[in-house]
Protein backbone atom coordinates (compact mmCIF):
# COMPACT_ATOMS: atom_id res chain seq x y z
CA UNK A 1 0.00 0.00 0.00
CA UNK A 2 2.94 2.33 0.69
CA UNK A 3 4.21 1.31 -2.74
CA UNK A 4 0.84 2.43 -4.11
CA UNK A 5 1.31 5.83 -2.46
CA UNK A 6 4.73 6.21 -4.08
CA UNK A 7 3.38 5.22 -7.49
CA UNK A 8 0.40 7.55 -7.09
CA UNK A 9 2.74 10.49 -6.52
CA UNK A 10 4.84 9.38 -9.50
CA UNK A 11 1.77 9.27 -11.77
CA UNK A 12 0.71 12.71 -10.57
CA UNK A 13 4.17 14.16 -11.22
CA UNK A 14 5.06 12.47 -14.52
CA UNK A 15 1.70 11.55 -16.06
CA UNK A 16 -0.53 8.49 -16.13
CA UNK A 17 1.26 6.98 -19.15
CA UNK A 18 4.52 6.51 -17.19
CA UNK A 19 5.07 2.99 -15.81
CA UNK A 20 6.46 4.16 -12.45
CA UNK A 21 8.08 0.85 -11.48
CA UNK A 22 8.45 0.55 -7.72
CA UNK A 23 9.71 -2.42 -5.73
CA UNK A 24 7.43 -3.69 -3.00
CA UNK A 25 10.21 -5.33 -0.99
CA UNK A 26 11.44 -2.30 1.02
CA UNK A 27 7.88 -1.60 2.15
CA UNK A 28 7.35 -5.24 3.08
CA UNK A 29 10.48 -5.09 5.22
CA UNK A 30 9.16 -1.95 6.95
CA UNK A 31 5.81 -3.69 7.46
CA UNK A 32 7.59 -6.70 8.97
CA UNK A 33 9.51 -4.43 11.37
CA UNK A 34 6.22 -2.97 12.61
CA UNK A 35 4.83 -6.48 13.04
CA UNK A 36 7.87 -7.68 14.99
CA UNK A 37 7.33 -4.82 17.42
CA UNK A 38 3.54 -5.26 17.69
CA UNK A 39 3.86 -9.03 17.97
CA UNK A 40 5.43 -8.57 21.38
CA UNK A 41 2.00 -7.55 22.68
CA UNK A 42 1.41 -10.51 25.02
CA UNK A 43 -2.10 -11.54 24.06
CA UNK A 44 -5.36 -10.76 22.30
CA UNK A 45 -6.73 -8.87 25.33
CA UNK A 46 -4.20 -6.06 24.81
CA UNK A 47 -5.16 -5.48 21.16
CA UNK A 48 -8.38 -3.49 21.59
CA UNK A 49 -6.80 -0.15 20.64
CA UNK A 50 -5.19 -1.62 17.51
CA UNK A 51 -8.41 -3.37 16.50
CA UNK A 52 -10.40 -0.13 16.84
CA UNK A 53 -7.79 1.76 14.81
CA UNK A 54 -7.89 -0.89 12.06
CA UNK A 55 -11.70 -0.76 11.96
CA UNK A 56 -11.69 3.04 11.61
CA UNK A 57 -9.14 2.79 8.78
CA UNK A 58 -11.33 0.19 7.05
CA UNK A 59 -14.34 2.50 7.11
CA UNK A 60 -12.15 5.38 5.90
CA UNK A 61 -10.67 3.76 2.80
CA UNK A 62 -13.96 2.03 1.91
CA UNK A 63 -15.78 5.35 2.08
CA UNK A 64 -13.10 7.07 -0.02
CA UNK A 65 -13.28 4.29 -2.62
CA UNK A 66 -17.06 4.53 -2.75
CA UNK A 67 -16.97 8.30 -3.05
CA UNK A 68 -14.45 8.21 -5.89
CA UNK A 69 -16.47 5.51 -7.67
CA UNK A 70 -19.67 7.54 -7.43
CA UNK A 71 -17.83 10.60 -8.76
CA UNK A 72 -16.48 8.59 -11.70
CA UNK A 73 -19.96 7.26 -12.54
CA UNK A 74 -21.41 10.79 -12.45
CA UNK A 75 -18.60 12.17 -14.63
CA UNK A 76 -19.16 9.58 -17.36
CA UNK A 77 -18.88 8.24 -19.96
CA UNK A 78 -20.64 5.01 -18.95
CA UNK A 79 -18.31 2.05 -18.44
CA UNK A 80 -18.67 -1.12 -20.53
CA UNK A 81 -20.71 -3.44 -18.32
CA UNK A 82 -22.75 -6.61 -18.70
CA UNK A 83 -25.11 -8.57 -16.46
CA UNK A 84 -22.79 -11.59 -16.56
CA UNK A 85 -19.55 -9.63 -16.16
CA UNK A 86 -16.57 -9.75 -18.51
CA UNK A 87 -17.30 -10.90 -22.07
CA UNK A 88 -15.98 -14.29 -23.19
CA UNK A 89 -13.95 -13.95 -26.36
CA UNK A 90 -13.43 -10.21 -25.85
CA UNK A 91 -12.02 -9.73 -22.36
CA UNK A 92 -11.18 -13.32 -21.42
CA UNK A 93 -11.48 -16.87 -22.66
CA UNK A 94 -14.19 -19.19 -21.37
CA UNK A 95 -11.84 -21.11 -19.10
CA UNK A 96 -10.30 -17.90 -17.71
CA UNK A 97 -13.74 -16.59 -16.78
CA UNK A 98 -14.62 -19.82 -14.96
CA UNK A 99 -11.33 -19.86 -13.02
CA UNK A 100 -11.45 -16.17 -12.08
CA UNK A 101 -15.09 -16.54 -10.95
CA UNK A 102 -14.10 -19.36 -8.62
CA UNK A 103 -11.09 -17.33 -7.40
CA UNK A 104 -13.47 -14.47 -6.57
CA UNK A 105 -15.57 -16.90 -4.52
CA UNK A 106 -12.44 -17.75 -2.54
CA UNK A 107 -11.78 -14.07 -1.91
CA UNK A 108 -15.34 -13.63 -0.64
CA UNK A 109 -14.96 -16.67 1.61
CA UNK A 110 -11.77 -15.19 3.11
CA UNK A 111 -13.62 -11.95 3.85
CA UNK A 112 -16.09 -13.85 6.05
CA UNK A 113 -13.69 -16.36 7.60
CA UNK A 114 -13.45 -14.53 10.92
CA UNK A 115 -14.32 -17.58 13.01
CA UNK A 116 -10.64 -18.12 13.85
CA UNK A 117 -10.72 -15.01 16.04
CA UNK A 118 -14.38 -15.08 17.13
CA UNK A 119 -13.76 -17.14 20.28
CA UNK A 120 -10.75 -15.00 21.19
CA UNK A 121 -12.84 -11.86 20.86
CA UNK A 122 -15.67 -13.35 22.92
CA UNK A 123 -13.15 -14.25 25.63
CA UNK A 124 -12.32 -10.55 26.05
CA UNK A 125 -15.94 -9.61 26.79
CA UNK A 126 -17.22 -9.04 30.29
CA UNK A 127 -20.63 -9.91 31.68
CA UNK A 128 -23.42 -9.07 32.24
CA UNK A 129 -24.92 -9.25 29.66
CA UNK A 130 -23.91 -12.82 28.86
CA UNK A 131 -20.89 -13.10 26.59
CA UNK A 132 -22.70 -15.19 23.99
CA UNK A 133 -25.54 -12.66 23.75
CA UNK A 134 -23.14 -9.74 23.36
CA UNK A 135 -21.17 -11.67 20.74
CA UNK A 136 -24.30 -12.63 18.80
CA UNK A 137 -25.37 -8.98 18.63
CA UNK A 138 -21.85 -7.81 17.70
CA UNK A 139 -21.57 -10.52 15.04
CA UNK A 140 -24.91 -9.56 13.49
CA UNK A 141 -23.96 -5.89 13.35
CA UNK A 142 -20.48 -6.69 12.02
CA UNK A 143 -21.68 -9.02 9.26
CA UNK A 144 -24.42 -6.61 8.20
CA UNK A 145 -22.07 -3.61 8.08
CA UNK A 146 -19.36 -5.56 6.28
CA UNK A 147 -21.80 -6.94 3.70
CA UNK A 148 -23.26 -3.49 2.99
CA UNK A 149 -19.78 -2.07 2.34
CA UNK A 150 -18.66 -5.05 0.26
CA UNK A 151 -21.78 -5.00 -1.92
CA UNK A 152 -21.57 -1.22 -2.38
CA UNK A 153 -17.87 -1.35 -3.29
CA UNK A 154 -18.49 -4.22 -5.70
CA UNK A 155 -21.56 -2.77 -7.41
CA UNK A 156 -20.54 0.89 -7.52
CA UNK A 157 -16.95 -0.06 -8.44
CA UNK A 158 -18.20 -2.17 -11.34
CA UNK A 159 -20.50 0.65 -12.43
CA UNK A 160 -17.49 2.98 -12.45
CA UNK A 161 -15.00 0.74 -14.28
CA UNK A 162 -17.09 -1.95 -15.92
CA UNK A 163 -15.24 -4.89 -17.44
CA UNK A 164 -11.95 -3.00 -17.10
CA UNK A 165 -12.19 -2.88 -13.30
CA UNK A 166 -8.82 -3.47 -11.58
CA UNK A 167 -8.42 -6.15 -8.92
CA UNK A 168 -8.24 -3.37 -6.33
CA UNK A 169 -9.64 -0.01 -7.37
CA UNK A 170 -7.35 1.87 -4.97
CA UNK A 171 -3.99 0.08 -5.16
CA UNK A 172 -4.71 -1.05 -8.75
CA UNK A 173 -5.00 2.59 -9.87
CA UNK A 174 -8.53 2.74 -11.05
CA UNK A 175 -8.23 6.29 -9.71
CA UNK A 176 -5.33 8.67 -10.25
CA UNK A 177 -6.83 11.96 -9.06
CA UNK A 178 -7.17 13.60 -6.64
CA UNK A 179 -3.86 11.90 -5.89
CA UNK A 180 -3.74 13.13 -2.28
CA UNK A 181 -7.09 11.46 -1.53
CA UNK A 182 -5.92 8.21 -3.15
CA UNK A 183 -2.77 8.48 -1.00
CA UNK A 184 -4.84 8.85 2.17
CA UNK A 185 -6.94 5.81 1.23
CA UNK A 186 -3.85 3.69 0.60
CA UNK A 187 -2.28 4.79 3.90
CA UNK A 188 -5.52 3.74 5.62
CA UNK A 189 -5.26 0.33 3.92
CA UNK A 190 -1.69 -0.06 5.17
CA UNK A 191 -2.68 0.79 8.76
CA UNK A 192 -5.67 -1.53 8.53
CA UNK A 193 -3.47 -4.41 7.36
CA UNK A 194 -1.05 -3.81 10.24
CA UNK A 195 -3.91 -4.27 12.67
CA UNK A 196 -5.48 -7.17 10.76
CA UNK A 197 -2.18 -9.07 10.77
CA UNK A 198 -2.07 -8.96 14.55
CA UNK A 199 -5.74 -9.87 14.99
CA UNK A 200 -5.29 -13.02 12.91
CA UNK A 201 -1.83 -13.94 14.25
CA UNK A 202 -2.42 -13.54 17.98
CA UNK A 203 -4.50 -16.76 18.23
CA UNK A 204 -1.67 -18.62 16.45
CA UNK A 205 0.89 -17.13 18.81
CA UNK A 206 -1.20 -18.03 21.84
CA UNK A 207 -1.81 -21.60 20.69
CA UNK A 208 1.87 -22.33 19.98
CA UNK A 209 3.04 -20.76 23.25
CA UNK A 210 0.47 -22.59 25.39
CA UNK A 211 1.33 -25.92 23.77
CA UNK A 212 5.05 -25.35 24.28
CA UNK A 213 4.46 -24.39 27.92
CA UNK A 214 2.57 -27.66 28.44
CA UNK A 215 5.23 -29.67 26.62
CA UNK A 216 8.20 -28.14 28.47
CA UNK A 217 6.84 -26.82 31.80
CA UNK A 218 10.34 -26.71 33.37
CA UNK A 219 11.91 -24.61 30.62
CA UNK A 220 12.91 -21.17 31.87
CA UNK A 221 13.39 -19.99 28.28
CA UNK A 222 9.72 -20.70 27.50
CA UNK A 223 8.01 -19.90 30.79
CA UNK A 224 10.00 -17.24 32.65
CA UNK A 225 8.82 -13.64 32.34
CA UNK A 226 10.77 -10.56 33.41
CA UNK A 227 8.93 -7.41 34.48
CA UNK A 228 10.15 -4.25 32.72
CA UNK A 229 8.80 -0.87 33.77
CA UNK A 230 8.13 1.23 30.65
CA UNK A 231 7.47 4.95 31.27
CA UNK A 232 3.91 6.03 30.42
CA UNK A 233 2.99 2.45 29.50
CA UNK A 234 3.25 0.55 32.77
CA UNK A 235 4.86 -2.84 33.35
CA UNK A 236 5.69 -5.08 30.39
CA UNK A 237 6.42 -8.76 31.00
CA UNK A 238 9.25 -9.79 28.71
CA UNK A 239 9.48 -13.43 27.61
CA UNK A 240 12.48 -14.73 25.65
CA UNK A 241 10.58 -17.46 23.83
CA UNK A 242 7.86 -15.02 22.77
CA UNK A 243 10.47 -12.68 21.31
CA UNK A 244 12.32 -15.38 19.36
CA UNK A 245 9.31 -17.38 18.14
CA UNK A 246 7.13 -14.42 17.12
CA UNK A 247 10.02 -12.65 15.42
CA UNK A 248 10.87 -15.80 13.49
CA UNK A 249 7.23 -16.17 12.42
CA UNK A 250 7.02 -12.59 11.14
CA UNK A 251 10.35 -12.89 9.29
CA UNK A 252 9.24 -16.15 7.67
CA UNK A 253 5.90 -14.72 6.49
CA UNK A 254 7.63 -11.58 5.18
CA UNK A 255 10.12 -13.62 3.16
CA UNK A 256 7.32 -15.76 1.73
CA UNK A 257 5.35 -12.63 0.82
CA UNK A 258 8.33 -11.17 -1.03
CA UNK A 259 9.16 -14.49 -2.67
CA UNK A 260 5.60 -15.15 -3.87
CA UNK A 261 3.86 -11.79 -4.47
CA UNK A 262 0.50 -13.26 -5.55
CA UNK A 263 -1.83 -11.53 -3.12
CA UNK A 264 -5.26 -12.32 -4.62
CA UNK A 265 -4.48 -15.97 -5.38
CA UNK A 266 -3.11 -16.61 -1.88
CA UNK A 267 -6.08 -14.75 -0.40
CA UNK A 268 -8.49 -16.97 -2.31
CA UNK A 269 -6.61 -20.13 -1.32
CA UNK A 270 -6.56 -19.18 2.38
CA UNK A 271 -10.24 -18.29 2.23
CA UNK A 272 -11.16 -21.56 0.55
CA UNK A 273 -9.06 -23.61 2.98
CA UNK A 274 -10.42 -22.01 6.15
CA UNK A 275 -13.99 -21.11 5.21
CA UNK A 276 -15.71 -24.51 5.21
CA UNK A 277 -14.10 -26.26 8.20
CA UNK A 278 -13.91 -23.27 10.57
CA UNK A 279 -16.82 -21.08 9.52
CA UNK A 280 -19.37 -23.69 8.40
CA UNK A 281 -18.68 -27.31 9.39
CA UNK A 282 -17.56 -27.03 13.03
CA UNK A 283 -20.17 -24.40 14.05
CA UNK A 284 -22.96 -26.47 12.48
CA UNK A 285 -21.76 -29.70 14.09
CA UNK A 286 -21.39 -28.00 17.48
CA UNK A 287 -24.88 -26.53 17.24
CA UNK A 288 -26.37 -29.91 16.29
CA UNK A 289 -24.56 -31.61 19.19
CA UNK A 290 -25.47 -28.91 21.74
CA UNK A 291 -29.17 -28.87 20.84
CA UNK A 292 -29.28 -32.68 20.47
CA UNK A 293 -31.02 -32.20 17.15
CA UNK A 294 -32.71 -35.38 15.83
CA UNK A 295 -31.15 -36.84 12.68
CA UNK A 296 -33.07 -36.26 9.43
CA UNK A 297 -35.28 -33.62 11.00
CA UNK A 298 -36.08 -30.61 8.80
CA UNK A 299 -33.48 -28.31 10.40
CA UNK A 300 -30.82 -31.07 10.55
CA UNK A 301 -31.32 -31.87 6.85
CA UNK A 302 -31.03 -28.29 5.67
CA UNK A 303 -27.99 -27.63 7.86
CA UNK A 304 -26.28 -30.64 6.33
CA UNK A 305 -27.21 -29.47 2.83
CA UNK A 306 -25.78 -26.03 3.62
CA UNK A 307 -22.58 -27.62 4.88
CA UNK A 308 -22.15 -29.75 1.74
CA UNK A 309 -22.87 -26.79 -0.57
CA UNK A 310 -20.24 -24.71 1.23
CA UNK A 311 -17.78 -27.62 0.97
CA UNK A 312 -18.23 -27.74 -2.80
CA UNK A 313 -17.80 -23.96 -3.02
CA UNK A 314 -14.59 -24.16 -0.96
CA UNK A 315 -13.19 -26.95 -3.13
CA UNK A 316 -13.79 -25.16 -6.45
CA UNK A 317 -12.43 -21.91 -5.00
CA UNK A 318 -9.29 -23.73 -3.80
CA UNK A 319 -8.84 -25.37 -7.22
CA UNK A 320 -9.17 -22.01 -8.96
CA UNK A 321 -6.68 -20.35 -6.60
CA UNK A 322 -4.16 -23.16 -7.15
CA UNK A 323 -4.64 -22.80 -10.90
CA UNK A 324 -4.04 -19.05 -10.61
CA UNK A 325 -0.89 -19.62 -8.56
CA UNK A 326 0.37 -22.16 -11.10
CA UNK A 327 -0.21 -19.66 -13.91
CA UNK A 328 1.52 -16.82 -12.04
CA UNK A 329 4.52 -18.95 -11.06
CA UNK A 330 5.30 -19.58 -14.73
CA UNK A 331 5.98 -15.90 -15.41
CA UNK A 332 7.34 -14.53 -12.14
CA UNK A 333 10.84 -13.78 -10.91
CA UNK A 334 11.66 -14.27 -7.20
CA UNK A 335 11.44 -11.13 -5.05
CA UNK A 336 10.07 -9.07 -7.95
CA UNK A 337 6.60 -7.54 -7.81
CA UNK A 338 4.48 -7.57 -10.93
CA UNK A 339 3.85 -4.02 -12.10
Amino acid sequence: MCRAVKRSNCFHKHGHHVKCHTSNNPFMIIFACFQILLSQIPNFHKLSWLSILAAVMSFAYSSIGLGLSVAKVMEGPPARTALTGVTVGVDVSGSEKVWTTFQAIGDIAFAYAYSTVLVEIQDTLGSPPAENKSMKRATSIGITTTTVFYVLCGCVGYAAFGNDAPGNFLTGFGFYEPFWLVDIANICIAIHLIGAYQVFCQPIYGFVESQCAKRWPESKFINNEHAINIPCCGVYYFNSFRLVWRTAYVVMTAILAMLFPFFNDFLGLLGAASFWPLTVYFPIEMYIARTKMPKFSFTWTWMKILSWICLVISLVAAAASIQGLATDVKKYKPFQTEQ
